[in-house]
């Protein structure tokens, strides 16, 4: 089981880091809401916490709540800029649907 990011998006979690001043890496986590049943999380994280497990790609520490990564497993976390508006896009093979917005997606 494996989540990566892409050079632009691990890019971007550097540069989040170093404005941010501190942290470690970027969790990624799934909740319960959007209009297709459950919606991305993503926060900067100061450490590892205990239910976590540590994925590292293009330099960059991730982290996913084991009981997350079932639906994250596969996933690829881009940087993407479409119009005036960027930032990142799941490419989630686990999504059987996902919301207009992109926010949220079904399994």
């Amino acid at each position: 089981m494996a989540i990566s990011v892409t050079p632009k998006a691990a890019a971007q979690i550097r540069k989040a880091l170093a404005k941010r001043g501190s942290g470690v890496g970027l969790r990624l986590d799934v909740k319960t809401s959007g209009c297709s049943g459950y919606a991305y999380a993503l926060e900067f994280a100061d450490a590892a916490a205990p239910e976590d497990l540590a994925f590292e790609c293009e330099g960059v520490q991730l982290f996913v709540a084991a009981n997350s990564l079932p639906l994250l497993d596969g996933t690829r976390l881009d940087w993407v800029r479409e119009g005036l508006n960027e930032g990142f896009k799941f490419d989630n093979p686990n999504a059987a649907a996902t919301c207009g917005c992109g926010e949220s997606f079904a399994v």
